[in-house]
């Protein structure tokens, strides 16, 4: 559980709006790049994981922009590893949660989980579980 003195200052979050039409637009390919280094996995692993082929990303790096089912994926990722990363107190403690088996996801891996929208949302609804000290 969080305390008043444990909560941290964020950053305002973007307008829907401006979030959506990024998304619609495809994000820069840096974006990925920024995403592989903080979740600190290898491009070819987090493509994976994202269900972006190989081909496609090496398509992707060239034109230096993601499609936007992609961008989707990625702003997805992006989400749970900050969601973590507040909850958790720092980037390391998120990460290796989001890489581990965890219980309360039936022993699944939280970024394996979180392949599909509906399983990112049970990856999020678990890290408000153990917010509130309710874990399962």
């Amino acid at each position: 559980m969080k305390t008043a003195t444990q909560e941290k200052k964020t950053a305002p979050k973007a307008h829907p709006h401006g979030v959506i039409r990024r998304i619609q637009k495809g994000f820069p390919f840096r974006e990925l790049e920024m995403l592989r280094q903080t979740i600190d996995l290898p491009l070819d692993q987090l493509a994976g994981k994202l269900l972006i082929s190989r081909s496609t990303l090496q398509r992707r790096k060239a034109a230096g922009r993601l499609s936007p089912a992609e961008s989707d994926k990625v702003i997805r990722f992006s989400r749970l590893l900050q969601q973590a990363t507040e909850l958790f107190g720092n980037v390391e403690k998120a990460r290796a949660w989001l890489k581990h088996p965890q219980r309360g996801l039936g022993g699944a891996i939280p970024l394996d989980y979180a392949e599909t929208e509906i399983g990112a949302r049970e990856v999020e609804k678990l890290l408000g579980r153990i917010d509130y000290g309710v874990y399962s």
